[in-house]
């Protein structure tokens, strides 16, 4: 029984599909039916059906196509391109009786291909004497949106085949000339024949070197350069992924206005100010929600909004080494703080801070804390990334999981965007807030300095950068 009852070519334009097709249908009991799920056509530019299969048929149901190639004359597939339609792809992917083709190219040559192609005319060529010849004019943004798209759609793929635990025969352009490549797919396949020659009958197009293709070749070497094709100043993510989280949600009892409480953050405030909103106690809000019952509290308020609130990095930091590590009553964490006494050296009394725990003590505790943090946050640590100081960008991610708040508001101007937020849900007046909604701040002002927001910015990168945070106390 073969692995496979059918296949998908996964491609972008100008990467060398039309001349992989022609190849693959010259092997005995294989057949590519062209870009099948190309919204603008069905198959193939000027076709009405594909097998029997209309586009309106396509459109309704897109799995009907895919069983009718699974179940045709031979083994059966097709090209899919990113824009191609995305439910075709939740059907392939996934399904390991689906091979999967995966066929790449320089994007720098497939984008100057495509600029040619779009100035001529021209998207294929069948015989040399017919080709048009034109100039690409080099568009560094336009080629950074294709270099993004490109790179985002393998790595969807390859996420995709991680999980389902299955794996891709990877061919590149310049193995489309390889006759032992094809016969080597061909046989991956689980196809029987073999070929003695390719087809030959498509040309390749604009074999020029790079330089020569496009007008204002300067400019592209330039734009090229700025390019960090190594992704050399990313801020590095070790962090694990986060769910939503729905249960910590925070609920108005009248008013349609949802809060995505993020810890060591003004949560407090927050929670009062939501209640003070409709004249209630904070005991009235509504929380412990799930899936199914925030779906139904949305459905019931119309017009609702959804938010979170923002820290700076530095005092949402101390805020949570002040409640869960350097105190040791309720609500704290006592077996982390052990762990960090006992292997991180983390200057702290064994028990409550005394007389003797003054402001120097203090700072030279917090700024290791921050250290350790580093280290946590990078994946180096044996604790857990807490979310009481887990980065708010992987927390905020966790939250567009199920649905991204519609605002992310910011602590140092809370009591302008929530007086905003009211309005805009219809909700009536906002009511104050409290005048200093970090507790710790004044603590933090007596110890912090230029050496301790560098601490900061190191330990907590991924803050600053995502959500452009400038030293503590100044304006973002």
């Amino acid at each position: 029984m073969p692995e496979f009852d059918h296949f998908v070519i996964f491609a972008e334009m100008r990467t060398g599909s039309n001349f992989l097709e022609a190849n693959l249908n010259a092997f005995d009991g294989l057949i590519c039916h062209g870009e099948a799920f190309n919204p603008h056509f069905i198959g193939y530019p000027d076709r009405d059906d594909l097998l029997g299969i209309t586009r309106a048929q396509r459109e309704s149901d897109p799995a009907r196509l895919i069983a009718a190639i699974r179940s045709g004359e031979g083994l059966g597939g097709f090209r899919f391109f990113s824009d191609h339609d995305p439910r075709a792809l939740d059907l392939c992917l996934p399904d390991p009786r689906c091979a999967k083709i995966i066929l790449t190219r320089n994007p720098l040559e497939s984008y100057v291909s495509w600029k040619i192609a779009q100035a001529t005319g021209q998207w294929k060529l069948t015989n040399a004497k017919h080709a048009r010849s034109e100039q690409a004019v080099f568009d560094p943004r336009e080629f950074e949106a294709h270099l993004e798209r490109t790179q985002a759609f393998q790595v969807t793929l390859l996420n995709g085949l991680q999980r389902s635990g299955q794996t891709a025969f990877y061919i590149a352009y310049e193995d489309l000339q390889d006759l032992e490549v094809m016969n080597g797919l061909a046989a991956w396949l689980g196809c029987k024949s073999r070929l003695e020659t390719l087809d030959r009958k498509l040309k390749k197009q604009n074999p020029e070197p790079l330089p020569d293709k496009v007008s204002n070749a300067e400019a592209m070497e330039a734009a090229l350069a700025r390019l960090d094709r190594f992704n050399l100043s990313r801020t590095p993510n070790f962090e694990p992924r986060r769910g939503p989280v729905i249960p910590t949600y925070v609920a108005a009892a009248r008013s349609p206005l949802l809060y995505l409480p993020i810890r060591s953050g003004p949560e407090a405030a927050v929670r009062q100010w939501l209640a003070d909103l409709d004249g209630t106690s904070a005991g009235q809000l509504r929380t412990d929600f799930t899936q199914k019952t925030l779906r139904t509290w949305k459905r019931d308020h119309p017009g609702h909004r959804s938010f979170t609130v923002l820290r700076h990095p530095l005092a949402r930091a101390h805020a949570a080494f002040c409640d869960k590590i350097l105190p040791t009553g309720a609500g704290t964490f006592p077996e982390i703080r052990a762990t960090l006494r006992r292997v991180f050296d983390l200057p702290v009394p064994e028990g409550e801070p005394g007389a003797d725990y003054g402001p120097a003590e203090h700072r030279r505790a917090f700024a290791a804390f921050l250290q350790i943090l580093k280290s946590n946050l990078a994946g180096q640590t044996s604790f857990r990334i807490d979310p009481s100081w887990a980065s708010q960008a992987a927390l905020v991610q966790g939250f567009s999981a199920f649905a991204a708040p519609d605002m992310i508001l910011r602590e140092d101007r809370l009591a302008r965007d929530l007086a905003w937020l009211a309005e805009q849900a219809g909700a009536g007046a906002a009511p104050p807030l409290p005048e200093h909604l970090d507790h710790h701040a004044p603590l933090l002002a007596t110890i912090y300095d230029a050496d301790l927001e560098r601490t900061a910015q190191d330990a907590l990168a991924r803050d600053y950068q995502t959500f452009g945070f400038a030293s503590w106390g100044q304006a973002a």
